[in-house]
């Protein structure tokens, strides 16, 4: 069976159950949140880091790398908010397929049942 095919029968059958399959609003928005931040991370402590090779001071040198240190933090935090969404994104489909595919076996044993007796 083609992917296409498949594809157009899992959403007939979903439109058929009248399930509720649009998605969590701010999932869109969390995934764009979270590759922004990592992307302004990842460039703060690259920049943090270039300042730091100019300058001699001790003093300075902390203060820069507490904030190399956030910036890395915001990157970490961009990240798990990119990979949540995305994995979230995953396994409600995943779950949807799973309640599709249940029914339609629920639906062949009561069918086999009524044959049968």
């Amino acid at each position: 069976m083609r992917t296409e095919e498949r594809r157009r029968r899992f959403t007939d059958d979903v439109a058929r159950q009248k399930l509720k399959t649009d998605q969590f609003r701010f999932d869109g928005v969390l995934r764009v949140v979270g590759a922004v931040a990592m992307v302004a991370g990842v460039a703060g402590v690259f920049v943090a880091y270039n300042i730091s090779l100019t300058k001699d001071d001790m003093r300075d040198l902390g203060s820069l790398q507490t904030l190399a240190l956030g910036f890395l933090a915001v990157t970490v935090v961009g990240a798990a908010l990119y990979l949540a969404a995305a994995v979230t994104r995953v396994l409600r489909l995943w779950l949807l397929r799973q309640l599709v595919e249940q029914q339609a076996q629920a639906d062949q044993i009561a069918a086999a049942l009524r044959d049968r007796g």
